[in-house]
């Protein structure tokens, strides 16, 4: 089986790809098991298994706050590309320098 070069450019679009002439040539062919190995993934019963289901345990892991020494200034900036005094020099954002 071969699909369309249509059907390949509408998954592309919904995939957001901009895909060459020879590029969907090419994903005539590919796409074909791809979506066959989607279809047989269908036919798996999940009926019993919750929609949010996690293979492992997940919890949150929380350490507890404490207060300790930061970095010093030269230490932080002495890899910056740009600095003025203690602080890192930016491109502006907004407006001019």
């Amino acid at each position: 089986m071969r699909l369309d070069a249509e059907t390949v450019k509408h998954v592309a679009n919904l995939a957001r790809l901009g895909l060459t002439d020879a590029e969907i040539e090419k994903m005539q062919d590919e796409l074909v098991p791809i979506l066959d190995y989607f279809e047989m993934l269908g036919e798996i019963n999940t009926d019993e298994i919750p929609p949010t289901a996690q293979i492992i345990a997940v919890a949150n892991y929380m350490r507890p706050d404490k207060a300790r020494p930061s970095a010093q200034t030269e230490e932080v900036l002495k890899n910056a590309p740009a600095r003025e005094g203690g602080y890192f020099k930016v491109k502006a954002v907004f407006g001019e320098e």
